[in-house]
Formats: C-alpha cells, structure tokens, sequence
C-alpha cells in the first residue's frame, strides 16, 4: 500500500504494508539510520521520534497510524529551538558514552523543552523515563537538560 509521509519537512512516498512500525520505514525503506532499534516493544526508547511534536516510540507506531502528522527524526530536531540547545547541552557536557540511546534521549529531552522551558527534576523525571542507557549516564543527561533550559 502506498502512503506518503512527512519527514523533517519533506514529503516520502513509500510503499509498504500499513501495520509496518514507522522505525523500519525510516531505517529501511528511508535509509536514515540516526533512529535506533532497541527493544522492538517501546520499553527503552532508542526508536524516539516526534509526531507533531510528540515523543512517540517509532518501533510500535504503525505507518497507516501515522496519517498526515508531522514526523521529525534526530537527523533534523536540531533546526528546532529545544533541540539546538539540547544538542549544544549534549557536546558540551560529553553525555554520550557508547551513544546508542542518545538519539531517542535527545528527542525525548527537546521535547520535554519544547512544552516545558523550566522543567523541574520531576518534569525531567517523567519525560525521561522510559529512556535506558545501557552505559549509565543519567547524571549527564539532567544536568545537560538542566543547562539546556539555563540557556
């Protein structure tokens, strides 16, 4: 079936079956590989994505789900405002260790900043759970959301 999605602000056009996860549509189909798989089951957030400015898990969102919402990856969030600052937050804090999750932990973060400018360490909480790294580094990533939201 043939669907046409809203990428980053371009339009794709691909054919593949409507119950398809968005995170194959986007690895395979696309070849924008900055989207990871994790788990397949939405529990560790490495296929975190934004649908209209949502996080969403793209390992479980359907592509017939996605209708005419727009989609933005980690390749594009730094043209957004909280994802500038959150990538900023990023290199100069050196939060990534291995880097597998910080694709989906950056989405997840710009997103919490994007709907929350000042979040509070429960805010923080909240927005970031669901989000596992393997390498354990939580601490950097609160106190790059924390500098990101000084900014």
């Amino acid at each position: 079936m043939a669907f046409t999605i809203k990428i980053n602000g371009t339009d794709h056009s691909v054919d593949v079956d409507g119950d398809t996860p968005l995170l194959w549509v986007l690895r395979d189909v696309l070849g924008m590989t900055g989207t990871k798989f994790g788990c397949g089951m939405a529990l560790c957030g490495a296929c975190t994505v934004h649908l209209d400015g949502s996080p969403v898990r793209s390992c479980i969102t359907t592509i017939d789900s996605v209708g005419t919402s727009d989609i933005t990856t980690i390749e594009a969030i730094g043209a957004t405002p909280a994802g500038q600052k959150i990538q900023k937050a990023w290199i100069d804090l050196e939060v990534p260790q291995c880097g597998y999750c910080q694709s989906g932990q950056i989405m997840s973060a710009a997103a919490l900043l994007a709907t929350t400018p000042r979040p509070s360490d429960a805010d923080i909480d909240d927005a970031m759970s669901g989000n596992i790294c393997r390498c354990g580094t939580y601490v950097r990533i609160r106190a790059a959301i924390k500098q990101a939201a000084g900014a």
